[in-house]
């Protein structure tokens, strides 16, 4: 019973930490997007501390306000990347000749029209396809409450004020409390138990860290390849495409496709190509052959290279945890996936080690 005892207290307290996350998600979400921030600012606060200006130390306080403006500052600037694109857009949509347009999508379907027309008799008469769209887009838009609409668009606003408000406070205190949490964390393991937990801490944090500086680095190499590659084949906003398609990177298998999706679309769009032609289709298979050496880098040097030296786990394991991942939280999980899945593998492998090493478990 006595060698039982540990692995029931895991199971209890992985059972409450579930019973926890559902109950209080969003705290959850917070805390871990803040621990996330805190990993990437706490090496500037470090630098920034070891400074001397006249020969005194900047205070603790004054280095994460800079480390948290040089954040915000690159926050803005991605968003900033987003501006010109979205100005373009409109202006086109202000210019397009409606009519034409309209006569343009039309006409393939009027041709299908005359088609089903002679093949199946008493199907309707001409343009009773278009009719039917036309029906089915005005009952749609009658069925929109837009009221309903905006009181969620102010309350989603709320909330995201009340999200970035709580990532900031949480965040400035991992950076300022000098690790206060984790000692009193440790302080709270029993002495049979604390080798164990402590290597547990160790390969949990280094594992993790690593696995940052992998995503860090697999970002800067899609950015890299899919702009470069953009800017030489003459895609217009090339940079801001690399960008959306290195951030769309962290979702596993679906990012890549939502990258070459959004560069087919702006290359499209900016390019003021309307209708189907043979300068459309050399045009998006430019874009598609970048984002095909984007992906067949990414999967034979970049994501092996950062599953092997951080989460070191089959890439069978990989797949059927992201996919796990999706079908509990979604997107979220299958972002979540890989991080969560590392914090358990290591604490049952620092157990098992622990039952066949240290013996701790036998009294």
């Amino acid at each position: 019973m006595n060698r039982l005892r540990p692995i029931l207290y895991l199971l209890g307290g992985a059972a409450l930490l579930y019973l926890v996350s559902l109950l209080f998600s969003d705290i959850l979400v917070y805390i871990i997007i803040s621990l996330i921030i805190s990993t990437i600012l706490r090496p500037l606060v470090g630098y920034l501390n070891s400074l001397y200006f006249y020969g005194y130390k900047l205070p603790k306080i004054f280095t994460i306000f800079i480390s948290f403006s040089v954040f915000i500052g690159f926050i803005v600037l991605f968003v900033g990347l987003f501006i010109p694109l979205v100005s373009e857009q409109i202006q086109i949509l202000s210019k397009l000749n409606y009519d034409n347009l309209y006569n343009r999508i039309t006409t393939p379907i009027q041709s299908i029209e005359v088609f089903l027309i002679d093949s199946i008799p008493n199907i309707g008469e001409e343009g009773f396809i278009i009719d039917r769209l036309k029906e089915s887009i005005l009952n749609f838009a009658q069925t929109v409450d837009f009221s309903y609409v905006l009181n969620n668009f102010i309350s989603i606003t709320g909330s995201i004020f009340v999200a970035v408000l709580a990532v900031l406070f949480i965040t400035f205190f991992l950076l300022y409390e000098k690790g206060l949490a984790r000692r009193k964390f440790i302080q709270l393991i029993p002495n049979k138990y604390f080798e164990v937990s402590i290597g547990a801490i160790y390969k949990i944090e280094k594992l993790l860290s690593n696995y940052l500086l992998g995503l860090l680095f697999q970002m800067i190499s899609i950015f890299t390849i899919a702009s470069v590659g953009l800017s030489i084949l003459g895609i217009k906003y090339a940079v801001t495409i690399a960008v959306f398609a290195a951030v769309a990177n962290l979702i596993p298998y679906a990012g890549p496709i939502l990258g070459a999706t959004f560069g087919i679309i702006v290359g499209v769009t900016t390019g003021g190509i309307f209708e189907f032609n043979n300068e459309l289709l050399f045009l998006v298979i430019k874009i598609v052959s970048v984002f095909a050496v984007v992906q067949v880098t990414d999967n034979i040097v970049l994501q092996p290279l950062i599953f092997s030296k951080s989460v070191k786990a089959h890439p069978l394991e990989i797949f059927v945890i992201i996919f796990a991942g999706a079908s509990l939280a979604g997107v979220v999980g299958m972002v979540a996936a890989i991080p969560v899945y590392t914090v358990i593998r290591v604490i049952f492998i620092e157990l098992y080690q622990g039952y066949k090493q240290y013996k701790i478990f036998q009294n």
